[in-house]
């Protein structure tokens, strides 16, 4: 057999996705950049009406593919000091950003749906600023607002952090870059087959987790990624997946109608998929059902140019063996 070896998986994934060390240590530092001038600003002004930021996303979690030019921040603001209407929250923090800098326009504060975008004109860089309702319950915990209809959804930006960095520690860097190799199997499609699919980052994290918890080795890339498109296949996305870091299994919600069901480890009540109907389901079943033919495909390989072959379905022609 002519197999791909885990060494030239982690020899790509170094070289053609992983973000160079160097430009992670900019991207934190253009966030805690802005974190430092707002906390100069809270600390100097009492009625300022935010309490707090976090940096947070994937640069934060080191999931950051190497072509990520976005950065996230959560800021937490004051319920009581925030607007009554939801409508104004956005506004309202991109003037308060605004207020905090000295160097910068107010446009360069641009308002989105549900978080203000920072425009950074010397690096390029953005950083999409997310409002927190905070209401000084511990851990961080604070408030989305949900976009379609207001509701309030509980979330913690250091938990979901701490979640990420309890796996990192017990199971290794492997379980990040397993992260990162499927996150780039998904930009693949999104690139070069379907612009449209959809298989959010955080469901990606949440299944490795599950898959890391439930004893899945990570240390052969090429097994530990032939096990995650298996479990796919298998299950059709119709296992429930939860977690107890935070809550006890009997405070979770009963099953819902949503065919998949990834409950968010901080938050039960919170199906990060519940955005995805039948055919977003499909989609994602049929990908991942054309990874695992190609994996199998390429381990049974006599030879080698039929491996690399099987492996760039996965990965793009970039990958070579």
């Amino acid at each position: 057999m002519s197999e791909v070896t885990h060494q030239q998986i982690a020899a790509f994934a170094a070289d053609r996705i992983n973000l160079p060390h160097a430009d992670a240590v900019k991207h934190r530092s253009q966030v805690n950049g802005l974190r430092d001038r707002l906390a100069s600003k809270i600390a100097a002004d009492p009625g300022y009406g935010l309490i707090k930021s976090l940096h947070a996303g994937s640069v934060a979690k080191s999931t950051a593919l190497k072509s990520v030019n976005d950065l996230d921040l959560a800021v937490y603001v004051k319920s009581a000091e925030a607007p009554a209407d939801d409508a104004e929250l956005v506004p309202w923090l991109a003037d308060r950003l605004f207020e905090a800098t000295t160097n910068m326009d107010r446009a360069q504060f641009e308002e989105q749906t549900h978080c203000v975008t920072v425009h950074y004109r010397s690096s390029g860089l953005d950083v999409d600023v997310v409002p927190v309702l905070y209401e000084g319950e511990p851990n961080d915990v604070g408030y989305l607002i949900k976009k379609r209809t207001g509701d309030r959804l509980k979330t913690s930006t250091r938990l979901h952090l701490d979640f990420i960095g309890s796996r990192r520690k017990t199971y290794g860097l492997e379980f990040l870059e397993l992260i990162r190799l499927t996150k780039w199997w998904k930009r693949q499609i999104v690139v070069r087959v379907d612009p449209d699919f959809k298989f959010k980052s955080f469901m990606i994290e949440l299944i490795w987790a599950h898959l890391a918890d439930s004893g899945v080795s990570l240390s052969d890339y090429p097994k530990a990624l032939e096990a995650f498109f298996e479990w796919i296949v298998r299950t059709g996305l119709e296992e429930r997946v939860t977690f107890t870091d935070y809550t006890p299994a009997s405070t979770f919600p009963a099953r819902g109608s949503a065919p998949i069901e990834i409950l968010d480890p901080v938050n039960p009540e919170n199906n990060v998929a519940i955005r995805y109907d039948n055919a977003g389901r499909d989609k994602i079943l049929d990908a991942a059902a054309s990874a695992y033919d190609a994996l199998t495909d390429a381990r049974f390989a006599t030879t080698k140019g039929r491996a690399v072959d099987d492996w760039q379905e996965l990965l793009g022609p970039t990958f070579k063996g």
